[in-house]
């Protein structure tokens, strides 16, 4: 399931770094992946989020905000810069957005994440019908 709606908020599953060739971007920031691979990794994330979020309202001017993210990292164990990779998600919702993709946001570090994907963030919205 890629979003459960409650009263006017959805809730978005974690989504990962899966490119338009069907491959996913994996490995860990900090020794496999640079930031910049990091935050491009994200971004991509973000274009799955919104395809996820347009499936469920049928058009994204429904969105009346974007309330918070939790963006997970697949960090090595001294890496330190998770709010620099999760940008790339943050930065997208702000360009579609404009105001309304302003958040509040965790971006934290794991040991590890499914098949080893460089990043998985979920999100909560706020609609309007």
């Amino acid at each position: 399931m890629n979003a459960v709606r409650v009263g006017n908020m959805i809730f978005l599953s974690g989504k990962g770094p899966l490119k338009a060739d069907g491959e996913n971007i994996m490995g860990k920031v900090g020794t496999d992946l640079t930031i910049e691979e990091g935050y491009e990794a994200a971004r991509i994330t973000g274009i799955n989020q919104l395809s996820a979020l347009k499936a469920e309202l049928g058009n994204l001017n429904k969105v009346k905000r974007c309330v918070k993210v939790l963006g997970m990292v697949n960090a090595a164990p001294d890496f330190t810069d998770h709010p620099k990779v999760i940008n790339g998600y943050s930065d997208l919702m702000v360009a579609v957005f404009g105001e309304k993709g302003k958040h509040a946001r965790a971006a934290v570090g794991m040991g590890s994440l499914p098949s080893n994907i460089a990043v998985e963030i979920e999100m909560i919205v706020e609609v309007q019908d």
